[in-house]
């Protein structure tokens, strides 16, 4: 954790740099797509000092308030991010009507594409670093704020051919419609993120690690366990949380039963490279209807014949019912 703030630390502080470029290439050419860049460079310094807050609460332990921990607020922060990218997409559509109305010259457009080219190049770099490492240390947050840098990057080439077009044509009005395009752009990124955040906080199911986890449990399966139901994966900020009902013969004894618990989180944890913690819940065998698909060959309490071995799928480990046929 204390590599992720230190990142969305070095981040903030260049933020702060570029933001002062876009306003003194604006400074010096008056054109209105660097100064819907520049303003957009505001929105960066807030969600970036959000996302570094955001980090630090999410590096706090588990307490009695947060059972689970912090991690949470990662994704409110990257639905802020969202949020706000959403509001600067809004400011750069009305600012581009507003100057097709005005009509402002351009001036000195040669130097605002070399100012342009830095800023965006800087940013497209922050960017996907930002995202590569969010993605490898599962942080929500730094993959927001990578996003939204990335976005910004994006804006910078369309603002350097716009300018580059009024270099040699005069054609003012190119300014004019692509600070409205690099709007529309950024209005549908925000979108995005704010969707993807609240699926987070609403523990939308990741069917992609739910898919994994059931591949797998497949390729490692016991006997004894003769059936998995009631698969949960959460997810908390860097955190994952497994839950699940494992059903093992009656008869085993505590010790045993702890045993095959145990062994299927220590499955999980080397398969996976993050934080993971574990409610598994182990039930009964109810014989007769779990002996027709336990595997147990030599089970001295059976009542019925094993009839057929269930493959496990996404539609028989969610639901809350023991297996049976």
């Amino acid at each position: 954790m204390k590599g992720k703030i230190r990142t969305m630390q070095i981040v903030l502080a260049i933020s702060v740099i570029l933001t002062g470029i876009k306003f003194f290439a604006y400074y010096i050419t008056h054109s209105n797509s660097i100064l819907t860049d520049a303003l957009e460079s505001i929105v960066n310094l807030l969600t970036g000092a959000f996302a570094l807050f955001s980090l630090y609460y999410a590096s706090r332990p588990k307490d009695a308030d947060h059972p689970y921990g912090h991690g949470k607020i990662e994704h409110l922060s990257a639905g802020f991010e969202g949020g706000m990218i959403v509001l600067a997409g809004s400011a750069m559509i009305f600012e581009g009507i507003n100057a097709i109305i005005t009509k402002p010259e351009i001036h000195e457009a040669d130097k605002g594409i070399y100012l342009t080219i830095v800023a965006g190049a800087i940013n497209l770099f922050l960017g996907r670093f930002l995202v590569n490492k969010g993605k490898k240390e599962h942080s929500p947050a730094l993959q927001g704020e990578g996003k939204h840098l990335m976005s910004d990057a994006w804006s910078s080439v369309a603002i350097v051919v716009s300018l580059t077009l009024v270099y040699f044509t005069k054609w003012y009005f190119v300014d004019y419609v692509v600070s409205i395009l690099m709007g529309i752009y950024i209005l549908l990124e925000g979108f995005k993120t704010l969707r993807d955040s609240v699926n987070d906080l609403l523990d939308k199911a990741d069917f992609e690690k739910i898919n994994h986890l059931i591949e797998l449990l497949n390729k490692n399966r016991k006997t004894e366990w003769i059936d998995v139901h009631n698969l949960r994966v959460l997810k908390y900020g860097e955190t994952l949380h497994v839950d699940c009902h494992i059903t093992l013969p009656w008869y085993q004894s505590l010790e045993d039963s702890h045993n095959q618990v145990d062994s299927v989180e220590q499955l999980i944890k080397k398969d996976f490279d993050r934080e993971i913690e574990f409610f598994i819940h182990a039930d009964p065998c109810v014989p007769p209807t779990s002996c027709s698909v336990c595997q147990i060959t030599d089970c001295k309490h059976r009542q019925s014949e094993f009839k057929k071995k269930i493959d496990w799928n996404i539609d028989n480990l969610l639901p809350d019912t023991k297996h049976k046929i």
